[in-house]
């Protein structure tokens, strides 16, 4: 009886360990990047400041809320002379729209440590609903969450005007994401 006691006791103690929620992003250690065709040639960028916000148990993922907040001043595309024009008017508007949201709907688990994000993505004043496959990897008391998905940009009135056509710039944008998260109580 005593042994049997003591294994439940330990299999509670064990359960209870590995019990984890996640409640804060390490910036420094997080990545938001994109990808693009520029005539036809593979280009790539990143957004050096934003912010997310997290609330997520792995035992309970439909319980999850998260949102991120991108500066978009902070894009890097390789050149300051691009990196001036995609905050104008025509573009981003950045003056205007200073920042993009991303506001997660739902969670769902699709495998292990695998699971569909959905949420509504805001770019410009205008919303598109975005869903994205996410991975989950536990490292001690770290999570590290990956994924990526496509939006078009003329879905977001990126490039308007001029580039408003596809042959200079492609439409699909590639949006990848790496946060490192922090478990809290």
């Amino acid at each position: 009886m005593k042994k049997t006691l003591s294994l439940v006791l330990l299999a509670a103690a064990l359960s209870s360990a590995q019990a984890v929620e996640y409640k804060a992003i390490q910036a420094d250690k997080s990545s938001l990047t994109f990808g693009y065709k520029q005539m036809g040639v593979a280009m790539d960028g990143k957004f050096n400041k934003f912010v997310a916000k997290l609330d997520f148990d792995p035992a309970k993922p439909a319980a999850a809320k998260a949102s991120i907040e991108i500066d978009l001043a902070s894009i890097d595309t390789g050149s300051m002379e691009a990196d001036g024009e995609v905050l104008g008017k025509a573009w981003f508007n950045a003056s205007a729209y200073p920042k993009a949201l991303f506001e997660l709907q739902q969670i769902k688990p699709t495998g292990a440590n695998q699971f569909e994000a959905s949420g509504k993505l805001t770019i410009k004043g205008k919303t598109v609903d975005i869903k994205a496959p996410l991975k989950y990897a536990a490292q001690g008391a770290t999570g590290v969450f990956t994924g990526g998905f496509v939006i078009h940009r003329a879905d977001f009135a990126i490039g308007e005007g001029t580039w408003s056509k596809f042959d200079v710039v492609a439409n699909d944008i590639q949006v990848n994401f790496q946060l490192t998260a922090v478990s809290g109580k």
